[in-house]
């Protein structure tokens, strides 16, 4: 009898944690509105490229964001020619729209919804600045993770999100489809 409780009791945490996961690699993220930087509303299907897009959870506030934010403005350079559009998601409930405009404006080459009450934060599993969530052209999620392995960028050795994109790209299958994301992490409210 405890064994079968104990078995049961696993089973069930092993549902729950599958859950908190949110999206996994090979699901489809369900198509999404949340305001910009300036309050306008945007959906995730009219913000992608053509190939896809990277939603990448930043911070205003986040010094490893802030080590990062040179690269995710190159990234987003490099890919927009190749269809893929870099999206920013602040879901920091300790971070004011006025804070996550003034960043935005000042830092990224690329837009910034907010996620108020961290609703798509939760929805993918995000737990991290930064932590990228590469989804195609249909909204399958192909890469989920860190962008790549040195926080400083200066010993940079694996480039988990461009190698991700540049397989999809030339129509291989992405072999990495996740690597863990480091980093600040999200407020939640009540948090």
């Amino acid at each position: 009898m405890k064994r079968a409780v104990f078995i049961l009791s696993a089973f069930f945490a092993f549902v729950m944690a599958a859950n908190a996961q949110g999206v996994t690699v090979g699901g489809t993220l369900d198509n999404f509105s949340l305001p910009d930087a300036n309050g306008k509303t945007q959906s995730l299907n009219d913000m992608k490229g053509k190939n896809g897009a990277v939603l990448i959870f930043v911070s205003s506030q986040c010094p490893v964001v802030r080590g990062y934010n040179e690269r995710m403005n190159q990234i987003a350079a490099d890919y927009k020619a190749r269809g893929v559009n870099v999206i920013g998601i602040n879901s920091n409930a300790t971070e004011t729209p006025e804070q996550i405009k003034a960043h935005a404006d000042a830092t990224y080459k690329f837009p910034v919804l907010i996620d108020k009450g961290n609703v798509l934060a939760d929805k993918l599993g995000a737990t991290v600045t930064p932590e990228a969530f590469y989804i195609d052209a249909k909204n399958v999620l192909l890469y989920h993770g860190a962008i790549d392995n040195d926080r400083s960028g200066q010993n940079v050795t694996v480039k988990y999100l461009r190698t991700a994109f540049d397989s999809a790209l030339s129509g291989k299958k992405v072999e990495r489809t996740s690597a863990n994301a480091f980093g600040c992490s999200i407020k939640r409210i009540g948090s």
